[in-house]
């Protein structure tokens, strides 16, 4: 079974993790669909939005969060 890459926040926003376990992102609703919005840690361990292994993908939307969807889009084997 796959482990889950979804993890919800709270009823606006709910994280993204690659396979391996890595926050990359967190998908915000914003006026009626799901907005990507990447995130990247600087070396001091500081937030960075906009960056990190998914920056491509940032501002990407979707009208429901369909993992399986997800999964095949953004980590593409």
């Amino acid at each position: 079974m796959l482990n889950s890459l979804l993890q919800p926040i709270n009823d606006g926003v709910c994280a993204l993790h690659d396979p391996s376990g890595l926050h990359v992102g967190n998908f915000k609703w914003v006026h009626g669909q799901w907005k990507f919005k990447a995130v990247g840690y600087g070396p001091a361990g500081q937030v960075m939005p906009g960056h990190g292994p998914l920056t491509d993908r940032h501002n990407s939307c979707f009208a429901q969060l369909d993992e399986a969807t997800i999964r095949a889009q953004f980590f593409k084997d």
